[in-house]
């Protein structure tokens, strides 16, 4: 398996707009971070996690050429934004993209994009896809994914496992029934925003107690705000956690 950060910032993405701060002036490309999303190959099949406000941009940075299914984790804008982009792709293949989420997640997303499900006139296109509702393990192609029920703040949302790999962003809590899903990880991505306490998202302290209690083998922070600068953090955390980057691709 091979992924790729396609993005790894905030909500706000990193510089943030008015912002002065020395994380948002830096010239160290690592520290300009577009919307959080992922994007995972297994043999043939290739896989979103997100589609994030930037998509278009990281897909041509990515080389991106087919898309076999798109995973939401939640119907917030910088996670879904990039949703009409898919119509290039479902137009390639002349076949519906499959989309999954939780309940709340499809039933958002097909209202805030209700143009694509509904009869309109074609203009430059829509994009053409499934919406599937998902509780337990599906099958992608040949790959098997596996929902990991999470909490953004009280907003039931979903983390993704895929063989040794897991992704979790935008998480508050994680119910032990959900820790469980998360045992024997090779790789462990974490949303991660800051070092001070946060209502709906952990901080560092926070994901680091998950790290240590977890034991995946390696683990990468994402969805990091601009009160995080690349270089001073990846010096300050212990061995095997990492602060990913935008376009960081690594092998599972």
């Amino acid at each position: 398996m091979e992924i790729t950060f396609l993005g790894t910032g905030t909500s706000h993405g990193v510089p943030v707009i008015t912002c002065d701060c020395a994380v948002c002036q830096s010239q160290d490309p690592k520290n300009k971070r577009t919307r959080s999303s992922l994007w995972v190959r297994e043999k043939e099949t290739s896989l979103l996690i997100d589609t994030a406000t930037e998509f278009r941009i990281q897909a041509l940075e990515a080389n991106i050429q087919k898309v076999d299914g798109v995973l939401y984790t939640h119907c917030h804008a910088d996670h879904v934004f990039g949703f009409d982009d898919l119509r290039v792709f479902s137009k390639l293949t002349q076949t519906s993209i499959p989309v999954y989420g939780n309940g709340p997640t499809i039933t958002e997303l097909r209202d805030v994009f209700s143009y694509v499900f509904r009869k309109t006139q074609e203009g430059g296109g829509k994009p053409q896809v499934e919406t599937i509702v998902v509780k337990d393990s599906f099958r992608v192609q040949d790959v098997v994914v596996q929902p990991i029920p999470i909490f953004h703040g009280v907003l039931p949302i979903l983390g993704y496992r895929i063989g040794k790999l897991a992704y979790i962003t935008d998480c508050s809590y994680i119910p032990p029934s959900s820790l469980e899903l998360l045992q024997d990880l090779d790789t462990l991505i974490l949303g991660v925003i800051r070092h001070e306490p946060h209502p709906t998202h952990l901080n560092v302290a926070q994901a680091l107690h998950l790290t240590r209690k977890l034991k995946a083998k390696r683990t990468y922070f994402t969805h990091i705000s601009h009160l995080l600068e690349h270089e001073e953090m990846s010096e300050a955390l212990p061995e095997g956690v990492y602060l990913a980057y935008d376009r960081l691709t690594i092998r599972i």
